[in-house]
């Protein structure tokens, strides 16, 4: 093939990478859950946890004077569609967020509707472009209680990678204990909204 074929099939190749990876956005915001009235504060909170599959988990780190440490990790609220609003990760103590939780608890949690695609264009900072910030305590979860057979499901349900992850490497499941609640989803600041309300949304 001479540089000009090349060039071509680059130029193919480019273009239906580009293709799919459209496509793929485009199915993502077709199977998505309408976005609720930002009005309803509780339902736009609990649409961004249940549909995110990530966020930056947030720790205080010893080992840095005390400084807070974002980490970006995966998490679920329960399985697919069924979310409880309440965010569990799995975590290895290899990883200095699992052991800065087991020195100090205290830990906050941040999702954006920007991960979903639904904000188009918009900056992710954009009051319009949803985002949320969970703050409480990151607490380990007994694997063999009912809690950590829920965890489990939640977690591999929608990380199935989970499942093949390393045994030696001493994974823990972790739940975050919701204390205050931070949503961003229009114009004119922060929406009230107590843990109560999100834990119990109308129906």
């Amino acid at each position: 093939m001479g540089s000009k074929g090349v060039s071509v099939f680059l130029s193919v190749l480019a273009f239906v990478v580009i293709e799919a990876s459209i496509g793929a956005q485009a199915a993502r915001r077709v199977l998505l859950p309408p976005k609720p009235d930002p009005a309803d504060a509780a339902a736009t909170a609990r649409w961004l946890v249940s549909q995110n599959s990530w966020g930056t988990l947030s720790t205080i780190n010893d080992e840095l004077g005390g400084a807070p440490f974002g980490h970006v990790v995966s998490f679920s609220d329960g399985l697919p569609n069924k979310g409880q609003g309440i965010p569990y990760f799995y975590l290895t103590t290899l990883d200095v967020t699992a052991r800065n939780a087991m020195k100090d608890a205290r830990s906050s949690f941040a999702v954006s509707e920007i991960a979903l695609g639904s904000c188009g264009k918009t900056d992710p900072q954009n009051p319009t472009c949803a985002k949320l910030t969970l703050t409480g305590k990151l607490k380990v979860v007994d694997k063999n209680s009912k809690e950590g057979e829920f965890a489990k499901a939640a977690l591999f349900s929608k990380h199935s990678e989970m499942k093949g992850w390393p045994n030696d490497h001493d994974f823990l499941f972790f739940k975050l204990e919701i204390e205050n609640l931070f949503l961003i989803d229009w114009f004119g600041g922060a929406k009230p909204l107590t843990v109560e309300q999100y834990l119990h949304p109308r129906k």
